[in-house]
């Protein structure tokens, strides 16, 4: 369930009056977010009957200081084949400003018994990505060409966006799984609406977007496809779906790991200042 830290944790904002612009002329919007899950499809041979569990995080920073996560996901899974499988994952991360240089630390929990800790750093070159990892053992990753980190990913999408395009391909390392895979990844963008739902969600879906600000604020919709690096034709290993919105809040969650799907209802949002003083 990791794949969904690189999706949603940075989110891309447009650059308000007064707060100085990132590279491409967006910036993300620090902020602290919940989200309740629930079950919204199951197949395969042990089926999910019900599920429940709550997103958390807080994305705080600027385009000087860099950008820090603390991020966690519980979720309690119901099978009559399997029985009950409660994952506790909790990620913290931080990549600069430039999207140059990223550290990762997760630690995940399956009914209630911890597993080993992945903690590393990476960095970003010309030549393209050098990992270096602390655990669960010590060793060092090189990937040729370009790969970007969760945030530059977020910019690379909003971007897109604003042109009016309407598909990224790039690769992505996120710090996730055993800190060493990077993805392939396909983004398909909708086009830009406003509003607080995308057309056909349920009238009470993510309350906080049909209020204030959020409620006549410019989104995408966006499906984001993760693949296993490679060639030819494959089936990806997980699906995020979302609405991006401006300010960097994303809304309407799908999360879709094959055997089973989850529907994530954004509870509350709470936008954290910005500062006025970085000049990147």
């Amino acid at each position: 369930m990791r794949r969904l830290l690189a999706c949603i944790l940075p989110m891309v904002a447009a650059t308000p009056t007064g707060l100085s612009a990132e590279p491409g002329g967006v910036h993300l919007s620090p902020h602290r977010a919940v989200y309740d899950l629930t079950l919204s499809g199951s197949g395969g041979t042990r089926a999910v009957e019900s599920a429940r569990g709550r997103i958390v995080f807080d994305f705080t920073g600027d385009a000087c200081k860099g950008w820090a996560l603390q991020y966690r996901q519980v979720t309690v899974l119901e099978s009559s084949e399997s029985g009950t499988r409660t994952s506790d994952l909790r990620n913290t991360t931080f990549e600069s400003g430039d999207g140059r240089s990223f550290q990762f630390r997760t630690q995940s929990d399956l009914n209630g018994k911890a597993t080993a800790p992945v903690d590393g750093d990476a960095e970003r070159g010309d030549a393209g990505l050098d990992v270096s990892l602390k655990q669960p053992r010590r060793g060092r990753v090189s990937v040729p060409g370009e790969v970007l980190f969760p945030a530059a990913h977020m910019r690379r999408l909003i971007e897109a966006a604003r042109v009016g395009q309407t598909t990224v391909a790039v690769k992505v390392f996120d710090g996730s799984d055993d800190g060493r895979k990077v993805y392939d990844t396909l983004a398909v963008i909708g086009p830009r609406r406003a509003g607080p739902a995308r057309e056909g969600a349920a009238p009470a879906a993510d309350p906080p977007l049909r209020e204030g600000v959020m409620a006549a604020m410019p989104h995408w919709p966006v499906t984001l496809s993760y693949f296993s690096t490679g060639e030819g034709e494959r089936t990806p290993i997980y699906v995020l779906a979302f609405d991006l919105y401006e300010n960097g809040v994303s809304g309407a969650l799908r999360l879709d790991y094959g055997d089973f799907s989850l529907k994530g209802d954004l509870s509350r949002i709470d936008l954290q200042p910005e500062s006025k003083d970085c000049r990147p």
